[in-house]
């Protein structure tokens, strides 16, 4: 047999493919539970406890390495399995995956042009006034959940593409 391929349930999944997939994974769950629950939540309270919880969360994981490591992580992973696919013949695998790359790629470029700069603009944003606080809030809850509701949709489709050549027993050796 040859490396590009096994018999379904003979061989397990290239492990970068499942990294890829489970790191994707992660990183949709993150943004969708901020959609459906942290925010939602935090919309209904005042400006000055709005913006000291998303300053506290943003300075919780913009600076962590570990987060930062599993946000470009999977990127890499996903760019590295597609290649593997590849390179073992695994065209609809490697398809797939090259896609997610792209859909993934998204929501880092999103991250990086839209939500760590209005997060940053939040973190300096004077507090000390009501006015100051409701003006922060405004400039930052509205894009900041558009912003997020792309990188959800990018990571879950790029979560159901990764999923799919999975799903296709696609089996790599180094």
């Amino acid at each position: 047999m040859s490396s590009a391929a096994a018999l379904p349930g003979s061989a397990s999944t290239d492990p970068v493919l499942v990294a890829a997939t489970i790191g994707t994974g992660l990183m949709a769950g993150l943004y969708l539970a901020f959609d459906v629950g942290v925010m939602p939540v935090l919309a209904r309270r005042e400006d000055g406890r709005f913006v000291a919880a998303m300053r506290r969360v943003n300075d919780a994981l913009d600076d962590d390495p570990a987060f930062g490591a599993l946000f470009i992580g999977v990127f890499v992973a996903t760019g590295v399995a597609a290649r593997r696919l590849a390179r073992a013949d695994r065209s609809d695998a490697a398809r797939r995956a090259r896609v997610a790359a792209v859909l993934y790629g998204l929501s880092v470029v999103v991250t990086i042009c839209v939500n760590l700069p209005l997060n940053r603009r939040l973190r300096t944003a004077p507090g000390t006034s009501y006015a100051a606080l409701a003006a922060a809030r405004a400039a930052y809850e509205r894009p900041w959940r558009r912003a997020n509701a792309v990188r959800t949709a990018a990571c879950l489709g790029a979560l159901a593409l990764l999923a799919g050549a999975a799903r296709r027993r696609a089996v790599v050796r180094p």
